[in-house]
Parts: C-alpha cells; structure tokens; sequence
C-alpha cells in the first residue's frame, strides 16, 4: 500500500520559517542587498555566518552521526523558500545543498570530514560543474595528469566564496581540491546577470586534490538532483514575494481615485498568478518530500518541479516589474533582483525544457515521429 505524501508544512518547518524569515528582516533588507551586489563582495559572509554558524543550518541534510543536524530536504526547502524571498546572496544552494549531496555520495574519512566542516558552516564547498548542468546531462571534467589537475570549468556558481572545490576528473573520480592552499587554482569572476549568486570561471593549473570517490558521474548526478529538486523551492519563494508586493502595491496605488487593485483586468492577472504560485508550491513541496523520503519516483517528482517552476518564477517576477509601473524600473526598487533571479535560475541544473525531456523519457511518453 503506498503512503500518500503530506505536503502541508509541520509545526516544526513553520517554527524554522519563522526564524529564518526573521533574519532574514533585521539582516538582508531590499536596501542592503542592492548596494552589496554593486560592491566588490556580493556574498554577504555575516549573514551566511548566522545562518550556517549561528542557527546551524548548512547541516541540515548531514547526518547528526557527522556532526550535522539530521533534518531532511523539506527543512531545507524551508530555508530555500525564504533565501528565495529575499534573494538572499549567501551560498546555500550550492554549499549546503549541492556539494553537500556530492559528499554524501561518496565514503571514506575524508568525505566524512569535510561533511563535519560543511556542516559546522565554518567551510564553504561549491561543485565544479557549469551552473547549468541538468542531473543526467553532460558536464565539463578536467584532466587528471600526473596526480594533479588540469583543466577550466565556467560559470561555477559561488566559486568565489568556496573554500573547497569538488571536482570531477576524466579519469572519473571526484575530488577535493583547497582553494585556500594552492596558487595552482585560479578564480576569475564572470559577468553574472544574477548578481546576488555570482559566477566564475575557476581554473586548475597542476592542483593537487584528494579523491573522494572513483564514481564521480553518480555523486554529481545525485548532487544535480537535489539542486534541481530544491531549487524549485528558492524559485517558489522568489514568485511569493512577487506575487505579495504585487498585490500590496496595487492595494496601495489610486488612480481615478479608486485602488488599481481594484480594476477587473488587473483582478484577472493576480488570480492567475496565485493559481500559478499555488501549483508551484505543491510541485516543489512534492519534490522535496520525495527527496527527503527516497520515494522510487523521486526523479519523477523533481523533474515536474523543475519543469514548472521556472516560468512561474519568471513570469511572476515579469509581472511584478510591469505592475509596480514607474517605480518598479527604477534600480532602488527590488523588482529587478527577482527578475534577476527568476531569469538566472531558468538555467540553473537544467531548463525547462531539459527537465520536460527527462520527464517524457521516465513516464515512457514519445515524441510524435
């Protein structure tokens, strides 16, 4: 008999909302955001700090056996939602999530100690892959000679944050290489359109790492999954918050004296947008829940997730910008980091398109010839 998944959000997930969205309040406010993505340091350490350090929450999916807290990807989706809501620019996705599914794919002391570093959040980890490699697709590896590694990999989202790069090599194993130790790793910024989850091109030059497991293709397979998986829920809190501030500024806003909110057209679009937003969030609370339970169509579930939430997230981030009016394309108005954001995550582990595909091949569903 197959137990039927309960997506509603517990006490607990509720409790871990409140405090992150606090936080994030007092910490990550429109304002401040703005002005560190036009500095020179768009990661904003302090808050990572509390949230990886303070509330330990870069620990959420290790076990508690290796020094993590032994919650599951719903907890994590939680503290994505609202990272997404506030576009926070701090490394969760790719640290806690991303490299952290890498590792625990792979076994050996060395995988378990740099877990504990993860997830003490003293220790930032990105996966060597392009931002938008899809689970299951072709990445770029670097070459593995002479026991060191050789080789460039662009648009590596928040690599110039991590500590700790894992890397894929030709020879098929996966390996952790210290950014912090070698002069034979080179960190270039790219321009990024997202500028609160910047990218770069990292280049290895005769780095020494150590292997962390020979089947690399399988750790970062499941480490593209739970990103995809996860994502969707980052991208369902980047459309809530547009969806809210839309709502409340045309609550706000007369013209003809009389609220604009109030207008039939208008009426019309937000109900298709809270439609929109409600499908995203049991989609991408689906895929979570699969994630955290292993359920046999996990791969099912984040592919539905990953194919509906990027055009839910930009359409309701377009819609924003269009219905704040004036204000809304000015550069001290928000609007353009959700955009921002809805737009670079579109691509982020795979398109659309690229998870319709996969989902088409996993139901057994043909083109038409």
């Amino acid at each position: 008999m197959t137990t039927q998944p309960d997506l509603l959000y517990s006490e607990e997930e509720e409790a871990l909302r409140s405090a992150v969205r606090d936080l994030l309040t007092d910490h990550c406010d429109a304002a401040a955001v703005i002005a560190r993505v036009e500095s020179n340091a768009p990661h904003d350490l302090a808050l990572w700090k509390a949230l990886a350090q303070s509330m330990g929450l870069a620990g959420l999916l290790v076990p508690e056996s290796m020094g993590g807290q032994g919650a599951s990807h719903r907890e994590a989706a939680v503290v994505l939602e609202e990272l997404g809501r506030a576009v926070a620019p701090v490394m969760y996705l790719t640290s806690a999530v991303v490299a952290t599914e890498a590792l625990l794919a792979c076994e050996g002391e060395d995988a378990v100690k740099l877990l504990a570093e993860l997830a003490s959040g003293r220790t930032v980890a990105a996966l060597a892959v392009g931002l938008s490699a899809r689970p299951g697709g072709v990445h770029r590896v670097v070459r593995q000679e002479g026991g060191t590694l050789h080789g460039t990999v662009t648009a590596v989202a928040d690599a110039a944050a991590a500590d700790v790069l894992l890397v894929p090599a030709g020879d098929g194993a996966l390996y952790a290489v210290r950014t912090t130790d070698t002069p034979a790793v080179t960190v270039t910024p790219q321009v990024s359109f997202d500028l609160t989850r910047p990218v770069a091109t990292v280049t290895f030059d005769g780095a020494a790492g150590h292997r962390l497991t020979e089947d690399a293709p399988a750790a970062v397979r499941r480490a593209l999954r739970a990103g995809a998986g996860l994502l969707a829920s980052e991208q369902l809190g980047v459309a809530d918050w547009c969806l809210t501030e839309t709502v409340r500024y045309l609550k706000e806003r007369k013209q003809f004296n009389r609220a604009v909110g109030g207008f039939q057209a208008l009426k019309h679009r937000l109900a298709q947008q809270w439609l929109e937003v409600a499908s995203l969030r049991a989609a991408a609370r689906n895929a979570a829940d699969a994630l955290a339970t292993g359920d046999g169509d996990t791969d099912i579930a984040v592919a539905v997730a990953a194919a509906y939430a990027a055009p839910v997230a930009v359409h309701a981030a377009e819609e924003a910008l269009q219905l704040h009016g004036g204000i809304g394309m000015t550069w001290e108005h928000p609007a353009h980091l959700y955009l921002k954001r809805a737009k670079a995550d579109s691509i982020a582990y795979g398109t659309a398109g690229d998870h319709r595909q996969a989902l088409a091949g996993l139901v057994d569903l043909q083109p038409p010839s």
